[in-house]
């Protein structure tokens, strides 16, 4: 079974995409911030990020580049989740080590279609 993380700072977001990702058979597991994903990471790499960009105490942008970084961290895909759909958003978001973004409000099609981009659904 493939693994996601989660992480977004809203606990309603988290539950709407684990629920989406467990229809997908996903294993899924939650962090609330960035730093508490890296943690996260560094006892377990999972499959796919599902990444917010505005958090507290980490942002998404730092924690990416911090995975990135790390042994095995460029193995996850990412996928950032944002209500920033501007094109400098995206870009910086890609140049940081995300392989796709979906804008926020998404639902179960539209994170089905962007984890088959990138080969995890």
């Amino acid at each position: 079974m493939k693994s996601c993380l989660v992480v977004d700072d809203s606990r309603v977001i988290r539950k709407v995409s684990r629920h989406i990702l467990e229809s997908l058979d996903f294993s899924v597991s939650e962090a609330e911030n960035g730093q508490l994903a890296l943690e996260q990471c560094n006892a377990k790499m999972p499959d796919v990020v599902l990444l917010d960009w505005n958090m507290p105490v980490m942002t998404g942008i730092e924690f990416i580049a911090q995975l990135r970084r790390q042994p095995g961290g460029d193995a996850p895909k990412v996928v950032f989740c944002t209500t920033e759909n501007d094109i400098a958003h995206i870009r910086e978001a890609i140049s940081a080590g995300a392989d796709e973004y979906v804008l926020k409000p998404f639902d179960h099609e539209t994170l089905q279609i962007k984890l088959q981009l990138v080969g995890m659904a």
